[in-house]
């Protein structure tokens, strides 16, 4: 596709591709499930396949963070053009959403994915985080009464 504008093959695919996902709820929004889509959002500026570098975060392998950047050089090679970066699920978020931001913005790849790529990489990791018991729920006002009642019969 080098010698296609990727305005062109956007256009071409906007309507029609593997990745699209129409809804007629919510006034026929459409998704997609590109996996270098940061918003999963049908636009020319998250389409990971049609632009020539793309930002992708997925879950990586035992916790922890994977980045997906296509290589430009390797646009005719898909089945080699995707780098995967990862940071392991034990290493502090600050350090996964920095080096995030390194690969991103300040090697100059794709600034304007920065805050999108920290984010979807903050959403992983919080849904990697173990859940806590919910404290069990205090009883008020006649209830109260009650058990406090139950419990000082039962110890006399």
């Amino acid at each position: 596709m080098e010698n296609l504008s990727t305005d062109v093959i956007w256009e071409l695919c906007r309507n029609n591709n593997a990745y699209l996902v129409k809804r007629r709820t919510g006034g026929g929004v459409q998704f997609s499930r590109d996996p270098l889509n940061l918003m999963n959002k049908h636009s020319r500026k998250y389409n990971g396949f049609i632009n020539e570098k793309a930002v992708g975060i997925q879950e990586g392998d035992k916790g922890g963070v994977k980045l997906l950047t296509r290589n430009k050089d390797k646009s005719s090679k898909p089945a080699s053009n995707i780098i995967e970066t990862s940071w392991a699920g034990h290493k502090p978020a600050r350090k996964t959403y920095k080096g995030v931001v390194n690969q991103t913005a300040k090697q100059g790849y794709r600034a304007d994915l920065r805050a999108e790529a920290v984010a979807r990489a903050s959403a992983i990791r919080r849904s990697q985080r173990p859940t806590k018991d919910s404290p069990p729920k205090k009883l008020r006002g006649a209830k109260a009464r009650k058990a406090a009642a139950e419990k000082e019969g039962k110890s006399s």
